[in-house]
């Protein structure tokens, strides 16, 4: 048998429920969290933001469930007050250089670079939050090397011309999912066994 309807809270009284009791201790959790999370990679804000919101929902809807609360589900947990607080926390977290969204580029760019084309990494870039300059200024040393980028994939992978057209449009398909672009890919299957110098 459920709780009787005088020991539900009123409805005016389902924000405070949603709400930290000690709003020093959630926003100490709220930033070592987000430093757990940097600890192990670089995010992007847009990232970050992300999982500390989907962090806090959890924890607001585990406390409800197990406090006997209202329905979990019946509830936005999600309140201005929170995002105010993540943002201030991230804003900080930018002035320490422990957050940054051109770093999350460059690291993504360099780790990345060897084995995608400019369209997949700009792809996940933007997927990530970083576009625009930011994007455009990491991509910018790939442009330079992209032919010769495409090439030593291709030939990782290949290392033999295409015999026919059916293979042939295996490995256009292939070096395209990479993130070449189809100029880059015709100039690799054309020199593919004897680039020119």
């Amino acid at each position: 048998m459920g709780p009787h309807p005088k020991d539900q809270p009123a409805a005016g009284d389902l924000q405070s429920l949603a709400r930290p009791r000690d709003r020093r201790r959630t926003g100490a959790s709220l930033r070592s969290r987000a430093l757990r999370l940097l600890a192990r990679r670089e995010y992007t804000r847009a990232e970050l933001r992300r999982k500390l919101l989907l962090a806090e929902e959890s924890d607001v809807r585990k406390s409800l469930q197990q406090s006997g609360g209202p329905d979990p589900d019946a509830l936005e947990p999600i309140t201005d007050e929170l995002l105010e607080r993540i943002d201030s926390l991230l804003d900080d977290l930018e002035r320490s250089h422990l957050l940054s969204d051109r770093r999350y580029a460059e690291v993504l760019v360099n780790s990345k670079g060897s084995r995608y084309g400019v369209a997949r990494l700009s792809r996940t870039l933007a997927t990530h939050g970083v576009g625009g300059r930011l994007a455009e200024d990491a991509l910018a040393p790939l442009r330079a090397t992209q032919r010769e980028r495409a090439l030593a994939i291709w030939k990782r992978r290949f290392s033999q011309p295409p015999s026919d057209l059916k293979e042939r449009a295996r490995q256009h398909r292939f070096l395209i999912g990479r993130g070449f672009d189809p100029a880059t890919v015709a100039w690799v299957l054309r020199h593919g066994g004897n680039p020119p110098d």
